[in-house]
């Protein structure tokens, strides 16, 4: 009877302990992305937006919120500025009631849109913060990826967006302006988010490296910034990829060119170097190669086109090699083989390479 009394009574303290101690809090907060880590907490910490960090910061002095209309290439700070915004309007506690976030992962159909924005819409709010601070009297909707939300959608948010005007404010996040319909944005104040500057990039991940005190080269950060292409988000997941897999080592060029999927520059330089000067049957072998190797047929086109716009051939043999990179571009995008289409655009730099011998 004791043993069993001194079991469940182990049984029963133990969960106390874990609770007790720090660790699983601990745990949870290293486990976080850096890319969750680092997000923007307040319009200040946003990068590169001067335009639209002033209108909203206005708006938190005190001036009347515009429907908005974010668009621009991924990993800029669409969601980050508009979310920093609305915690800095609502406070962090009124922010959960006061926001709708809905994200192309969510259902938006017209039904959606029908009711449950109609009825977040309709809610009336008060215009005073639990800290007394001034608080603006509405709401905002945050439609993240709209451009992949139904012409029909779409359509439905526009009586919603001029019948609630005095309650809500909505917010629409998309890449690309154009698959948005015409009554939307002519009801918005859009704003464009330019790519990052490499400048810019290159100071936020130095900053994360002092931060996380990771070891590092600036052939590294170089790499980093190039391969991510004015896209922060990627550069920072790149970065914690490289971190992960070079615990004790700094960060190289090697490891960065590894993670990212890009093919080493040296075998693109091989490619040309066969195409030009080499054989077909190499030039067979060397394809053969690179497909095998795993390495994707989309960003080899990507990296030869670079090779190619500042090698030493004129406009027109730039020309058709850039115009028989786009047929086969769309080639994969159909479901073509990689190898055959990858031997048909090398063909045609072999071609006109012999033709300016």
């Amino acid at each position: 009877m004791q043993a069993f009394l001194k079991g469940t009574s182990t049984q029963g303290t133990r969960p106390l302990k874990e609770k007790g101690t720090g660790t699983s809090g601990e745990k949870k907060q290293k486990s976080v992305p850096w890319v969750e880590k680092y997000r923007p907490k307040c319009m200040e910490e946003v990068a590169f937006q001067e335009e639209v960090v002033a209108v909203l910061k206005k708006t938190i002095e005190g001036a009347d919120l515009p429907n908005l209309l974010f668009y621009g290439p991924p990993g800029t700070g669409k969601t980050s500025t508009i979310l920093a915004a609305a915690r800095e309007l609502y406070g962090p506690e009124l922010y959960r009631q006061r926001v709708l976030e809905l994200n192309a992962s969510d259902e938006r159909g017209i039904q959606v849109v029908r009711e449950k924005v109609k009825r977040f819409a309709q809610l009336t709010v008060a215009g005073h913060r639990t800290d007394g601070k001034p608080c603006p009297p509405f709401k905002i909707i945050i439609l993240d990826e709209a451009d992949s939300m139904t012409n029909a959608a779409q359509a439905a948010l526009r009586r919603t967006m001029e019948k609630e005007s005095r309650t809500t404010r909505f917010c629409l996040i998309c890449n690309y302006v154009s698959r948005i319909i015409e009554p939307l944005t002519s009801r918005c104040s859009k704003f464009r988010f330019k790519p990052l500057a490499n400048q810019v990039q290159e100071e936020r991940l130095l900053d994360i490296c002092d931060k996380e005190n990771l070891k590092y080269s600036k052939e590294g950060i170089a790499a980093l910034v190039k391969v991510s292409e004015g896209d922060l988000r990627k550069a920072i997941t790149f970065l914690q990829s490289a971190a992960r897999l070079n615990t004790d080592n700094e960060i190289t060029e090697n490891a960065v060119i590894e993670i990212a999927g890009v093919v080493p520059p040296k075998m693109i330089d091989n490619l040309l170097k066969i195409c030009f000067k080499g054989t077909f049957e190499k030039l067979e072998i060397a394809v053969r190669n690179m497909v095998d190797e795993g390495y994707a047929a989309t960003q080899i086109i990507n990296q030869l086109h670079e090779a190619i716009i500042e090698e030493e051939l004129n406009d027109k043999q730039k020309s058709a090699i850039t115009e028989k990179m786009a047929v086969v571009d769309k080639c994969l995008v159909d479901g073509a083989d990689e190898y055959l289409q990858m031997l048909s655009m090398c063909s045609v730099i072999m071609q006109q390479a012999t033709l300016s011998n």
